[in-house]
């Protein structure tokens, strides 16, 4: 009974964070005095540049998941980090304390500083030195990195067709605003009830690969483009670590709600 509690006290704190994130307010003094310029560069990339981009993104995620999945795990102790939640979920159980919830809470914000780190140096060396969309499918693994570290921090492989689809959602969530943050939070909600209950799942993994990678198009043509610009694409990278940091921060609220969900099943 007590553990319950202390799940259900820990889910009405998700859905707080949940809420603020769902409902929070663009900058006034970017929508009001930068969005307009950003607006028309964009209408000045030729569609071309646009289409291209969205096939990077897709070609990027096609060749990490298929063939780069298994470098991005040489970069994280994988068993130590399942090791860590399975001491934390046991002492969850056995002491129905909420300090190891905050212990598998706390992994997961440590992965995402570093990533954060890590995509600052990418996107802004590269940056300097011109180079734009060559370095998607860096980015792409140091995103795959952070949520597949938070994942594993909560106990969920990633290896599945279904998991990379959750996964591919998280990304679509975080880099969404509005309507369309709330329709894919849904989404995601839905997809990691069905998944952890067994339930069949009506998605086909390339057609999400391909909607998520316009989605990022959509969200970094003009930083890719910015970056392709030696020295001035230094602004270009420092977008890096911003996503990075919103993609760990949604990733987080997620997995900790399955995890959480899962657990009152038990």
């Amino acid at each position: 009974m007590l553990k319950n509690q202390i799940i259900y006290k820990q889910l009405n704190h998700v859905a707080k964070l949940e809420k603020t994130f769902l409902n929070q307010n663009e900058n006034t003094f970017i929508k009001n005095n930068m969005q307009p310029v950003i607006d028309k560069l964009q209408e000045k990339i030729p569609e071309k540049v646009k289409t291209t981009l969205d096939l990077t993104f897709y070609k990027g995620f096609q060749f990490v998941f298929e063939k780069g999945n298994a470098y991005i795990e040489k970069t994280y102790d994988k068993d130590s980090i399942l090791l860590e939640h399975d001491l934390n979920n046991y002492a969850v159980d056995k002491y129905m304390s909420k300090k190891h919830l905050k212990n598998m809470n706390k992994k997961s914000n440590q992965s995402k500083t570093l990533n954060q780190s890590i995509s600052f140096l990418e996107g802004g060396v590269l940056g300097l030195f011109g180079i734009g969309l060559p370095d998607i499918p860096l980015f792409i693994s140091v995103i795959l990195r952070t949520i597949n570290e938070i994942a594993l921090a909560y106990g969920y492989q990633y290896n599945t067709n279904e998991e990379k689809i959750f996964i591919m959602y998280i990304i679509c969530g975080s880099m969404t605003k509005g309507e369309t943050l709330k329709e894919y939070d849904e989404m995601i909600n839905l997809l990691g009830k069905n998944i952890d209950t067994g339930n069949t799942i009506d998605c086909n993994l390339e057609d999400v690969m391909k909607e998520t990678s316009q989605v990022l198009s959509n969200s970094l043509l003009l930083a890719k483009v910015i970056q392709g610009i030696p020295v001035v694409g230094v602004l270009g990278g420092i977008v890096n670590p911003a996503i990075i940091s919103n993609v760990g921060k949604y990733a987080n609220l997620k997995y900790k709600k399955r995890y959480l969900l899962r657990k009152i099943q038990e």
